[in-house]
């Protein structure tokens, strides 16, 4: 039991010592976002992703951004698009897609942002997703205008006859102005 005292104590200082984020998610202040996502393809997207599939020389191609906006301290309100083109390889019909998302981020004490959005696109294919997506992770701020936000982040389908639910991990890139 001893041996695990200063672990959690080191760890607790951590995430303390890293709250004190000088300021970056106060009332009025205004963020960029941008994305990777790892995992589950999705027409839905607006991070940055490229993705190949080795069963059929198809590949997926997604760039977007977000924006959001503090509406009170560690609470900001995000909207994102974003543009995406499906090759699903070989004789399968390829499609692009245009991406969109409305929600909430919300940090707490600081340095855990938690998210639930709205999201979907509109495609070629007439089988336009859309999603509720729930997302955690943890804010690592680097200065006074840039974190960098590891996180995981679950869609689910509100259509699951064309669209599964996708299960991603993300790291975002995040200027805070």
């Amino acid at each position: 039991m001893k041996k695990m005292i200063l672990p959690v104590l080191a760890v607790i200082s951590f995430v303390f010592a890293n709250a004190q984020n000088n300021g970056q998610t106060i009332k009025g202040k205004w963020l960029i976002e941008a994305n990777t996502n790892f995992g589950a393809a999705s027409a839905s997207n607006t991070g940055i992703q490229f993705t190949s599939f080795s069963d059929n020389g198809g590949s997926t191609f997604n760039i977007g951004t977000e924006v959001g906006y503090f509406i009170m301290d560690d609470l900001s309100l995000k909207v994102g698009l974003g543009y995406g083109s499906v090759d699903k390889g070989g004789d399968s019909e390829s499609f692009d897609s245009f991406s969109y998302k409305i929600g909430a981020k919300y940090y707490i004490i600081g340095v855990i942002p938690v998210q639930i959005d709205y999201n979907g696109a509109s495609t070629d294919l007439n089988q336009d997703p859309s999603y509720f997506g729930v997302q955690g992770g943890y804010a690592f701020f680097l200065g006074d205008m840039v974190s960098i936000e590891p996180g995981l982040r679950y869609n689910f389908s509100l259509d699951d006859r064309f669209h599964k639910d996708a299960f991603q991990f993300n790291i975002g890139f995040v200027i805070h102005l």
